[in-house]
């Protein structure tokens, strides 16, 4: 990957001016490359990583496992598409194995997202099965640890 995008998937609040410095290249050329990449799609969108933990929130997520049929024409691609236009669909890839679709749904309870999978996803033309998994705690997400690991500069003592 270009060393341009790595830099910016670890911090994208990262200043042109300091993105150039590390890149030894121009402020114009990072903020054209950037232009670029964000017109061809390469570049999709920019958050914040939370810790939801830490959030005073009762929402929960849930990892889905489908299996699907693909279709004639469009594999399973319009099955896809299909899916992804539900608001409670964070994520969603493509899988090899056992099964074929792997979502990311967030819900206010775990009846919501239960409801959503039971009422909603499941009697979808071409969905054979799924599996849902509730996200209990998150300990890393995108290459981040959620917790802080303290430091005890104390010095040890044995016995």
């Amino acid at each position: 990957m270009d060393a341009l995008l790595e830099l910016l998937k670890k911090n994208a609040r990262e200043s042109d001016a300091t993105l150039a410095k590390l890149l030894g290249i121009s402020e114009q050329e990072v903020r054209a490359r950037i232009a670029a990449y964000e017109e061809e799609g390469v570049i999709r969108g920019y958050q914040a990583l939370l810790n939801t933990d830490r959030l005073d929130t009762c929402g929960v997520k849930a990892v889905i496992e489908l299996r699907v049929r693909p279709e004639r024409e469009g594999g399973f691609d319009r099955v896809a598409a299909r899916i992804g236009k539900f608001p409670q669909v964070e994520s969603m890839y493509l899988m090899s194995g056992a099964y074929d679709l792997l979502l990311i749904v967030k819900g206010a309870s775990l009846q919501e997202v239960a409801n959503f999978v039971s009422a909603r996803l499941a009697p979808l033309d071409g969905v054979l099965s799924t599996s849902t998994h509730f996200m209990l705690k998150t300990y890393k997400d995108q290459g981040v640890l959620m917790e802080s690991e303290s430091h005890d500069d104390r010095l040890q003592v044995c016995p």
